[in-house]
């Protein structure tokens, strides 16, 4: 399988809280919601669908899951809601217990001290693609074990001034090569990265 991340994402490299107020204010963050007013619903919605459509199960770290799980079960009828619904879906957390995932189907839980071994493991077996959105701490420790496949930056025209990011600050290069990018109506560019070899 491959690691496919999504990820909303400010010019400055923020990814914290882009869907709503209250969606995430560790450190003080006062700007949660920051991506609406970009949002192209051809552009990134596509974006989203195709990655969806490819997708074989879904990985969240615990607080992106506790939110999709308290949004996403409601939404049935809804074709893309249906597809997340459906989904297999992996959870890593080191405080949640296999009782918290029952509220939405299909949740496996990987304990947070197992996560990169048994991640290595589920990307080297057949299958489609895992796919990821938000969980900026789990994306943060896969770019550093090496373990992301494609990234897939939803870059707003936007610098919030700090906040959570996904990238790693140990000081190691890690190249890569933009795949494509598609520019949408709003200034959102949706930029898609794959690992390079070393020039």
């Amino acid at each position: 399988m491959r690691i496919v991340v999504s990820e909303f994402i400010s010019i400055d490299g923020v990814v914290q809280a882009p869907g709503g107020p209250d969606e995430d204010t560790d450190g003080g963050f006062a700007h949660g919601g920051w991506s609406h007013p970009y949002f192209d619903p051809e552009v990134v919605g596509s974006a989203f669908a195709d990655g969806l459509g490819r997708a074989e199960a879904l990985l969240f770290g615990r607080r992106t899951w506790q939110t999709m799980a308290a949004a996403w079960p409601e939404r049935a009828g809804d074709p893309f809601a249906d597809r997340m619904n459906s989904l297999p879906k992996y959870v890593v957390s080191g405080t949640l217990g296999e009782d918290d995932v029952t509220s939405w189907n299909n949740t496996t839980l990987i304990p947070g001290d197992e996560a990169v071994a048994r991640l290595r493991e589920l990307r080297a077996t057949e299958g489609g693609d895992l796919a990821m959105m938000g969980s900026p701490t789990l994306v943060r420790t896969l770019l550093r074990e090496g373990l992301v496949d494609e990234l897939q930056l939803i870059r707003m025209p936007v610098i919030l001034g700090g906040g959570k990011t996904i990238f790693p600050e140990d000081g190691v290069k890690r190249p890569l090569e933009r795949v494509s990018t598609v520019t949408g109506k709003t200034g959102v560019e949706v930029c898609v990265y794959r690992p390079a070899d070393e020039a």
